[in-house]
């Protein structure tokens, strides 16, 4: 390891507001970096049976080798308890904190207890302060929040700020923390987590050098990279249209969920693609720091003040395909700006976009059936009413009764109390991803470490294979597989976007320069010791898979590789039971 810089891991104690630094060579040196290493501090650091919104739960972020040399290595983790599912969570994001991070001087911290008042720390070249962050909690919109950081601290252009908004100090279950204003650590609930910890935000920044072993070669390489990112189709397509533009491609083969999986075609899905919206509302591009393929797209649109209908404020909020599927068609939305209107509310309280959605669309199916009544939900939730839930996000982040706390709780929470847990869509107590391509997706859900599609690529193999029939067996080899070599791109950390150029053969000639020295073989086998270990933690943190609950409505609307078999799932779960040495739990 060149960059000794990596091996410090930064320790802060919020409850005694102090701080300690670490060199953990034994774990970056094992575990590589990122997720890897992260999976260990967690599993130091936590105490069994933590509550997930009390002072023994522990965050930790972390940063791999390969973040500030490479493009698109561009992320950081995030791992912790989830308060949405009660056991393992990880959220990774990208914008520019992960080169902050870095040049910050740490390749992880770690941040235990919780504040008496309202702070957010401040790291600035390895020194840690603890500000008052009193006047910022309350502040409606997480926009305001980093704006206000923003001008109050240094390093201008080299710094990232990760800040909750209203749902994080609520302690809604799937807040998220905005990082860059358009990136998030998304899913999992790290908001909440950050909110019961009295912590409103993190700044990162420093400035330093990057050293190598072998400059001749590490240039040689990073051409390479970089020549592939620019001149692959996919990231073209990734930069003219975002991942929006699998909006059509899902539609077009029956796989895009609609007003809460009742159909899995929606008519209007023109006007929510990634071509639409690129033609006639994308304002500008966004790169992650590092990234040559600027794939954030930034939408625009102007609205009339209330109170002077002649004079226009313009908006902002950067779209992808996962909101658009759980605010646009989950919800029957066909009204662009509306939608755009939605997604803006989502973002501005710092609320998982995923998880809203879905919990929305339960909400309504709900309603529809007379399950709850507008007395429960205060307005009428109805497809395509975007005003409506609008109203219903803010009462989700307000609690305006005792329906929108439990519908704060997560829609597993919601459903099991007050009915229609068929059509509630979570996977292991997760809101379900925008994909409904086959039965390797939903099993990926399933028994995914983080339930995610990211996870296992589920609806990559489905699409794959559209036409073929695999066995239980044969998807769950596929999606293990999968799984244990993103733990290698997690640890890195590399955006997942990017899976296909950082190939073994192309991270271990990558790592080389930096004094690594990895055969392809033996990064394979790190992927998969990374991914037991995780799962070996997840399981010890509570997750059960014999109490997986198979939602009904996958079964009953048809997938893009048609209807799918209950059975066919349940011998998958029992198959990955087996080999994951679980199946006597």
């Amino acid at each position: 390891m060149v960059d000794q810089f990596l091996r410090r891991v930064l320790y802060v104690d919020l409850t005694h507001k102090r701080y300690w630094i670490e060199e953990r060579d034994d774990l970056f040196e094992k575990w590589l970096g990122g997720v890897g290493v992260a999976v260990q501090l967690l599993r130091e650091e936590l105490k069994k049976d933590a509550d997930p919104l009390g002072p023994d739960n522990v965050i930790v972020f972390a940063v791999g080798p390969l973040v500030g040399y490479y493009p698109l290595a561009s992320k950081v983790v995030a791992v912790f308890k989830s308060p949405l599912t009660g056991n393992y969570g990880e959220s990774h994001a990208g914008g520019r904190s992960a080169v902050a991070l870095r040049m910050s001087g740490f390749g992880a911290i770690v941040i235990k207890g919780a504040s008496d008042i309202p702070i957010y720390l401040a790291i600035h070249n390895g020194r840690v302060y603890f500000r008052d962050a009193g006047a910022y909690w309350g502040v409606r919109s997480v926009y305001t929040v980093g704006r206000i950081i923003r001008e109050n601290e240094p390093a201008a252009g080299l710094r990232t700020i990760i800040r909750i908004g209203l749902a994080g100090e609520r302690l809604i279950r799937y807040a998220c923390a905005t990082t860059e204003t358009y990136r998030h650590f998304g899913r999992l609930g790290l908001g909440a987590v950050m909110g019961s910890k009295k912590l409103k935000a993190i700044v990162f920044s420093g400035k330093r050098l990057l050293p190598t072993k072998d400059k001749k070669t590490y240039r040689e390489v990073y051409e390479e990279i970089y020549e592939r990112a620019v001149k692959s189709p996919l990231m073209r397509k990734y930069h003219d249209y975002g991942t929006p533009i699998n909006v059509l491609a899902l539609n077009e083969i029956n796989a895009l969920p609609t007003m809460n999986l009742k159909k899995n075609k929606f008519e209007y899905a023109k006007y929510l693609s990634g071509e639409y919206l690129a033609e006639n509302y994308l304002g500008r591009r966004v790169a992650c720091a590092h990234c040559p393929v600027a794939c954030i797209h930034i939408a625009t649109w102007r609205e009339p003040y209330e109170d002077e209908p002649f004079f226009y404020k313009t908006k902002f909020v950067s779209y992808d395909y996962e909101p658009i599927y759980s605010l646009g068609t989950m919800l029957g939305i066909k009204d662009t700006v509306g939608f755009l209107r939605l997604l803006e509310a989502v973002e501005t309280y710092g609320l998982d976009a995923m998880s809203t959605g879905v919990c929305l669309a339960w909400a309504t199916e709900a309603l529809e059936k007379g399950i709850i009544s507008t007395k429960e939900t205060i307005v009428r939730l109805s497809w395509g009413d975007w005003r409506n839930y609008i109203k219903a996000v803010e009462y989700i982040v307000k609690q305006s009764n005792e329906f929108y706390r439990d519908l704060g709780m997560g829609v597993e929470y919601a459903a099991k109390k007050y009915g229609g847990l068929d059509f509630a869509l979570a996977f292991g107590g997760l809101e379900m991803p925008g994909y409904h391509t086959g039965p390797a997706a939903h099993i990926g859900y399933l028994i995914g470490s983080r339930h995610s599609h990211l996870d296992m690529a589920g609806y990559s193999l489905d699409q794959k294979t559209l036409g073929q029939e695999l066995s239980p067996e044969e998807v769950v080899d596929k999606l293990m597989a999968e799984e244990s070599w993103r733990q290698i791109l997690s640890s890195l950390v590399v955006c997942f976007f990017a899976r296909r150029i950082y190939s073994p053969e192309t991270v271990a000639r990558a790592l080389k320069p930096l004094g690594y020295e990895f055969t392809e073989e033996e990064l394979k086998k790190l992927g998969e010791r990374i991914y037991r270990e995780k799962y070996m933690l997840k399981v010890q943190m509570g997750f059960d898979l014999t109490k997986l609950r198979i939602p009904k409505r996958i079964l009953e609307i048809e997938s893009a590789k048609g209807k799918i078999s209950e059975d066919y799932i349940k011998r998958a779960i029992e198959y990955f039971a087996k080999k994951m040495g679980l199946a006597t739990q």
